[in-house]
């Protein structure tokens, strides 16, 4: 697998919420956080280790075959999370790369960050 980005931040709460929240986006009574553009796809979980990693598959119907990796570690009383896209096949342009590393920098550093209220 190649590495095509990676960040890592802190989340408010702790590991077994942030995991909770990315192994079921969307089950019932959830925080509504992953919305999704017109030209992307729910993504489906391909491992997930309770509560320390999450796998999801391509958001993207073009590339499917890159996955998300997310490793969530405790950090006093928050975690850490960090998102980590990888391709099996050729690295796309750097355009492209930029252009995903943003989408989801922005899904999980914004989005589920502000779920959770901050």
């Amino acid at each position: 697998m190649i590495e095509l980005g990676s960040r890592e931040r802190t989340q408010p709460p702790p590991p077994h919420v942030v995991w909770e929240s990315l192994a079921d986006p969307r089950r019932r009574g959830g925080r509504q956080w992953l919305d999704l553009r017109p030209d992307e796809v729910e993504p489906r979980i391909l491992r997930a280790v309770e509560p320390e990693l999450v796998i999801w598959s391509s958001l993207w119907p073009e590339r499917p075959n890159d996955e998300i990796r997310f490793d969530i570690r405790p950090a006093e009383s928050s975690c850490s999370l960090r998102w980590t896209l990888s391709t099996p096949g050729e690295a796309p342009e750097q355009a492209v790369i930029d252009a995903l590393r943003h989408r989801l920098n922005f899904l999980i550093n914004a989005q589920l960050r502000f779920s959770f209220g901050q």
